[in-house]
């Protein structure tokens, strides 16, 4: 009678451990995301709240759904400023057709976003200055330097002019574009670090 009891509650145990997998989207599955709000590290504080929706439908294995345009909660872990600016965004929860469930995830890509990356943990860095970028803005600045030196001293006052604004200008590239900002509609790839369960009812 005993055996019989425990080999049932086993089974039972078993069938509903098998309805909750097949009931949940795994741990390491991928998607996007878009930003419903601005994120921008010069403005942002630690613990600031932002939401997101769901950009592609989440389908567990058997057939339940999280839809697209579904709701997404979280916050900012952290902030970095200055010329290595950059934030880690927690999420906290997403909405599904039947509430609210925890969702634990890492930031993975910033998909066509060249200003950033992210690294290991999911912080989302700004890239630094290109080359091509620093001599575009070297450029700029010669040019501004030539024409204050030519007015200064003549042709020798251009030469000197531009050397100086070219360093200028690299220099003004650099300190004016140094905070990461995430526009409205930015589209995030995140994987899933714990398996997320769909409601069904």
């Amino acid at each position: 009678m005993f055996t019989s009891l425990a080999s049932a509650s086993f089974c039972f145990a078993q069938q509903t451990g098998t309805l909750a997998m097949a009931n949940s989207i795994p741990d390491g599955s991928t998607f996007l995301v878009r930003l419903q709000d601005r994120l921008d590290t010069g403005r942002l504080q630690q613990g600031k709240r932002f939401k997101a929706k769901l950009a592609e439908d989440l389908i567990a294995p058997n057939g339940a759904m999280i839809p697209r345009g579904k709701k997404i909660k979280g916050h900012v872990s952290s902030i970095e400023r200055g010329l290595h600016s950059g934030m880690l965004l927690s999420f906290d929860e997403i909405d599904t057709n039947h509430g609210w469930v925890p969702l634990v995830a890492t930031i993975t890509g910033v998909p066509g976003e060249r200003s950033a990356k992210t690294d290991e943990e999911g912080e989302i860095q700004r890239k630094g200055m290109s080359k091509r970028r620093m001599i575009e803005s070297a450029a700029v600045g010669a040019a501004i330097g030539t024409a204050g030196g030519a007015a200064a001293g003549g042709g020798k006052g251009a030469g000197i002019g531009a050397g100086a604004g070219a360093g200028l200008g690299a220099l003004a590239g650099v300190f004016s574009d140094r905070n990461l900002r995430l526009e409205k509609g930015t589209t995030l790839e995140v994987r899933l670090d714990h398996a997320l369960q769909v409601p069904i009812r």
